[in-house]
């Protein structure tokens, strides 16, 4: 048994040990660091590069100079895996498809085309002929018959002597093969008639554009020669379908692009 003496020094012990737990002054148990608990960032969605190089619609570059140095000037939109080349015009007299090559990017954009098709618009491939009025070039010869097609005529001087003579032509048909377009359309006029015309696997296209617009079709080697075209090289020599509007020559641009505007979108959009 314990004594008196020694049951009273461990009472003594006991509340001892309960002070320093409740004593202000008594050193406190160590106690592990709180855990920060991490902040997650804002999710960022990243943008494809090729879109976000691919929507501005004044991000024209040169591909290629003029034999009076001036710049032929494409511009590309969208990121689609379907390839499409819109060409402005080709013979400086027809001055008629400026109004639409200016509003197509735009429509392309709002028509909500650009995640199905990579459009490229290559604005004139004949500026200089568009800055004298003239059909051909600034050497005379027309561009339009330079092309390096099975049917080029080479004892016609006014067609350039030899195929990519001229340093247009080779600028439209290096564009064509870095593109590899599904599809070709090109802007021309005519004097007192109206059509679409195509080339090579173009003729179903060429038929919902033309019940879309009342422009009638033709295929471009029923009506006229075209030793070394644009369409003879590009469309019946190479396989890729190709649309040539040939709008009513002085009408009013404006006018037309209205008229042809959901049709050619659609062909666009394939």
């Amino acid at each position: 048994m314990l004594t008196r003496r020694a049951a009273a020094m461990a009472a003594a012990l006991v509340v001892a040990l309960a002070g320093c737990h409740s004593n202000g002054s008594a050193e406190p148990a160590a106690t592990e660091p709180a855990a920060t608990e991490a902040t997650p960032s804002s999710p960022v969605e990243p943008v494809p590069p090729a879109q976000a190089a691919n929507d501005d619609v004044n991000a024209w570059r040169q591909v290629g100079t003029s034999v009076q140095g001036r710049p032929l000037r494409a511009l590309t939109l969208g990121h689609g895996p379907r390839k499409v080349l819109f060409i402005g015009g080709i013979h400086g007299d027809e001055d008629e498809g400026t109004y639409t090559t200016a509003q197509l990017p735009a429509a392309f954009l709002a028509d909500g085309l650009a995640d199905t098709v990579t459009l490229t618009i290559l604005e004139d491939a004949n500026p200089d002929g568009r800055a004298a009025g003239s059909r051909g070039n600034a050497d005379g010869v027309d561009v339009n018959r330079n092309f390096p097609a099975k049917n080029f005529d080479t004892g016609t001087a006014a067609y350039g002597g030899s195929p990519l003579s001229q340093p247009e032509s080779r600028a439209v048909k290096a564009l064509i093969d870095e593109v590899n377009p599904a599809l070709v359309l090109v802007s021309h006029s005519w004097s007192g008639d109206e059509f679409i015309n195509f080339d090579g696997p173009a003729r179903e296209i060429a038929e919902r554009f033309s019940a879309a617009t009342g422009l009638k079709v033709k295929n471009s080697s029923s009506f006229a020669p075209t030793p070394g075209s644009l369409g003879s090289w590009a469309g019946r020599d190479r396989g890729i379908a190709l649309l040539t509007i040939e709008i009513l020559k002085g009408t009013d641009p404006q006018r037309e692009w209205e008229r042809i505007k959901t049709a050619l979108l659609a062909a666009i959009a394939g």
